[in-house]
């Protein structure tokens, strides 16, 4: 069974994509909350893919969620979708990550995702991609420059470092903030979390810092990658600033990303780039490296 778009308008996500020899590329949605709902939208408009099926923790919900965006989808389980589509884009909680990667890199399929807070802690995966003939993309999400921390992690990198901003409410429920005790509903000046590597911020803020992780996969790793989480009630937004000294170039990059009203610790710059980076699997001409 094919999902398609009942109300959505192919042109509300433009998009030029060819494939070789007219064929369609089959797409499925692992994680239906926030970003998996905008991806399944733009795949379900394209002419020349096939979103197949999605997986989701709450199948009811999910179901109302589909009928509300008039989207005629199966929702399989993570074997059934890695039998049926080529992609996976993997959008789920973190403590699904594998019960969804394993079953996708076993069968050879591409697997796209945001999730490198996982990843940092489940390296393996890398492995049975490279046996079964998979793949994992890891999508830029809501950070920028990766392309240019990845040129020049292939000469030396002397230091990075990232300091993340984020109104109190999306950082409320983290783990670090559990164990501090800390509450964030009654902050009234900035508040530094954590400071320390983005391996360790990672297990703090799981839900929080791929950013940070993304950053340490594409340069010197996530135990040399120094990253620094603040609660600041004066914004609205969440900020994002790296710092990057190399031999090749020293650079600084800053991003205020716009949150999601449906889960405020997610940008929503965060879906179109994994979009993106799916667009960039498939379509004739890729843009960076």
């Amino acid at each position: 069974m094919i999902c398609n778009s009942g109300g959505l308008a192919a042109g509300a996500f433009a998009s030029t994509m060819q494939f070789a020899g007219g064929t369609k590329m089959k797409i499925g949605v692992a994680g239906f909350g926030t970003i998996g709902r905008v991806v399944a939208e733009w795949v379900a408009a394209q002419p020349d893919l096939e979103l197949v099926g999605v997986v989701a923790g709450d199948a009811e919900k999910a179901r109302r969620a589909l009928a509300e965006r008039r989207l005629s989808c199966p929702i399989l389980t993570p074997g059934e979708l890695a039998d049926q589509a080529q992609i996976i884009v993997e959008t789920a909680p973190t403590a699904a990550f594998r019960e969804i990667v394993d079953p996708a890199l076993a069968a050879g399929r591409t697997v796209v995702t945001v999730s490198a807070a996982a990843l940092i802690e489940n390296m393996e995966v890398v492995d049975a991609a490279r046996a079964n003939g998979g793949r994992i993309v890891m999508a830029t999400g809501a950070l920028l420059g990766l392309d240019a921390v990845r040129a020049a992690a292939k000469s030396k990198i002397r230091s990075v470092t990232m300091i993340t901003r984020k109104p109190p409410k999306s950082l409320v429920g983290a783990p670090e903030v559990l164990r501090l005790g800390v509450d964030l509903t009654a902050l009234t000046e900035p508040l530094m979390l954590f400071d320390g590597s983005a391996r360790d911020g990672a297990r703090g803020f799981p839900a929080n810092v791929n950013v940070a992780a993304a950053l340490a996969l594409a340069g010197i790793g996530p135990d040399a990658t120094r990253l620094q989480i603040w609660a600041d009630p004066s914004l609205d937004r969440n900020t994002h600033r790296i710092v990057v000294d190399a031999d090749s170039a020293s650079f600084e990059l800053a991003i205020q990303n716009v949150p999601t009203v449906e889960k405020p610790g997610t940008g929503r710059i965060t879906a179109l780039s994994v979009i993106a980076a799916v667009e960039g699997l498939t379509a004739p001409l890729k843009i960076g490296s």
